[in-house]
């Protein structure tokens, strides 16, 4: 009789999975031990990553960004495919949303504030913000500005010190500007407050943290950056994806194959008789379809926000539950909301744009507080903690804005008329014909002395991501909240069964059941694609050296 060869499923046609797929598949002397398959419950591979088009370019739904080309393991692989260059225009790839000389700040009412007035804060910011990511010393390089004394409370979160620190800043202060400076109703420190608040918006981007107050500060500084620029890919980042898949055979990756429960067995093999029960393969899968597959190891690479999902059903995504320790770091970790807005100007107002004419800027918006009397009642409070919009590169017809945690939500939930008329009341307020002040030199980019047609900027249709809404990912991608930690993100990558004397009572350790792959189970990589890439490299690696096969 022929032994069965272990069947392992990867849920999950991500990077995670993919990589792990690809990495099982290739390794020496691997194809004749395994069974291998991939269930991705969409109809598409890519997971998180989603190259499309809009308005005749290439754009990114989901991630975007090469954070660091120094030992990106994604740099590597687009450096391998030739994905850097292309002949077609793409998002962000002249650089020019990381370029900060480009940028231009306009305040509320349409002001365009000079360098002096936004630098100061802006520079700040960063500061605190190197120095909660540990590139800096607070305590020792800027005492003025330090926040607790430069020993954080436990608990504290961004948020918490990023405010503290700007306190202290206008503190340091010998003479605080609380008058009129010629920008309307605004004074400097009220400025100085909405560009800081700008740059908090960005934050929570880059973050998924829709409040920084929900962001752990110890945690920040364990996150990894890679050296070097960021960069996009020319191609799109579905050429990464497509190169992991491409040595996989036909049949190997099922699509429409959505996992509606999965059963292990943490309790029920022991060395003299093995698994208890009918079968000897001891997880079993339950689809959407009702169909049922068996398999000796699964790699569950689902997002944090569908595990979240899945330990809150009544039913439950696992049976038995996980235990508590791997239930407790799911709810702990925070997973947050980030959606891209893409909106393509009318042929009118691109022609006028590319003849030079009123030319859409990189613009950063500077907004009252939402307690100001002096705020326009017209903009929708849900681009109010929107920092920017701006072409997609130089010249492009397409624009775009950033929105994260409730003001993602909401955008999921407007039809197009309702963005596109939100967008223009705020543009309108910005773009207006800027100002002259006596203190500042300033930029009329409308004709005429009043707002007519949108400062000729009108937007033909709109495209947007909701990521928060789409049931197989339920979010973005992870962070550290306040009350979690790193030791949480490890937590999540330990497989199950965990026989070690507090999770069983089982005296022998069973082949590997469950193991867990995705951006939040890396420690120092979370949120990235290079910490899914890792993840899956990792956890394929376990298998095989489990079954004694080479692996990397």
């Amino acid at each position: 009789m022929v032994a069965k060869k272990p069947r392992i499923v990867i849920i999950g046609a991500g990077v995670a999975g993919l990589t792990a797929a690809n990495k099982l598949y290739t390794a020496s002397g691997s194809k004749d031990v395994f069974e291998l398959c991939v269930v991705e419950g969409g109809s598409r591979i890519g997971g998180r990553i989603n190259t499309s088009e809009f308005g005749g370019d290439r754009i990114e739904m989901g991630a975007t960004w090469i954070h660091g080309i120094g030992g990106s393991p994604v740099h590597k692989i687009a450096q391998e495919i030739h994905a850097l260059e292309s002949e077609q225009p793409w998002e962000c790839m002249d650089g020019s949303s990381e370029d900060p000389t480009r940028a231009t700040t306009f305040a509320e009412g349409g002001f365009e504030l000079n360098p002096p007035l936004v630098e100061p804060v802006s520079t700040v910011f960063k500061y605190l913000m190197d120095c909660a990511q540990g590139k800096k010393n607070l305590a020792e390089e800027a005492p003025t500005i330090s926040a607790s004394n430069g020993t954080p409370a436990r608990n504290l979160s961004v948020g918490s010190f990023l405010r503290q620190g700007l306190d202290a800043y206008w503190a340091s202060r010998k003479n605080q500007d609380e008058e009129l400076i010629g920008y309307g109703n605004w004074t400097r420190k009220s400025l100085e407050e909405a560009v800081f608040a700008m740059h908090e918006s960005t934050q929570r981007t880059y973050t998924s943290a829709g409040d920084l107050q929900a962001l752990d500060y110890s945690a920040e500084s364990e996150y990894v950056m890679f050296p070097g620029e960021e960069i996009t890919i020319a191609k799109g980042y579905l050429s990464i994806i497509e190169a992991l898949a491409s040595v996989l055979p036909p049949g190997l990756i099922q699509l429409g194959r959505k996992v509606t429960r999965i059963e292990w067995r943490p309790e029920s093999y022991d060395m003299e008789n093995g698994y208890h029960g009918s079968s000897s393969r001891p997880v079993k899968l339950h689809f959407l379809d009702g169909s049922v597959m068996l398999a000796d190891h699964v790699i569950v690479t689902v997002s944090l926000g569908v595990l979240k999902a899945g330990i809150q059903q009544d039913s439950g995504m696992f049976n038995p539950p996980l235990p508590c320790f791997k239930t407790e770091a799911i709810s702990r970790l925070g997973f947050g909301v980030v959606n891209k807005l893409f909106l393509q100007l009318s042929p009118t107002s691109h022609h006028r744009i590319s003849q030079g004419f009123n030319k859409f800027p990189f613009l950063q918006m500077a907004f009252h507080r939402e307690d100001s009397e002096f705020r326009q009642k017209k903009i929708p409070w849900w681009m109010r903690r929107t920092a920017s919009l701006f072409p997609i590169y130089e010249n492009s017809s397409v624009l775009l804005s950033w929105f994260a945690g409730e003001e993602a939500l909401e955008l999921e939930s407007l039809n197009d008329e309702q963005i596109i008329n939100g967008v223009s009341a705020t543009v309108s307020s910005f773009l207006t014909k800027s100002q002259t002040t006596d203190n500042f030199n300033s930029h009329e980019l409308c004709n005429g002395n009043s707002f007519e047609g949108n400062c000729g900027v009108t937007f033909a249709k709109v495209l947007k991501s909701q990521w928060g809404s789409d049931p197989l990912f339920l979010g973005s991608y992870s962070y550290v909240a306040v009350g979690s930690s790193g030791d949480d993100l490890d937590k999540m990558a330990e497989p199950l069964p965990r026989f070690n004397g507090c999770e069983s009572s089982s005296s022998s350790s069973p082949p590997l059941q469950i193991l867990f792959a995705g951006e939040a189970t890396h420690r120092t990589h979370y949120s990235t694609t290079h910490g899914a890439y890792f993840s899956g490299l990792r956890e394929a690696n376990r298998l095989l050296q489990h079954y004694s096969c080479v692996g990397v």
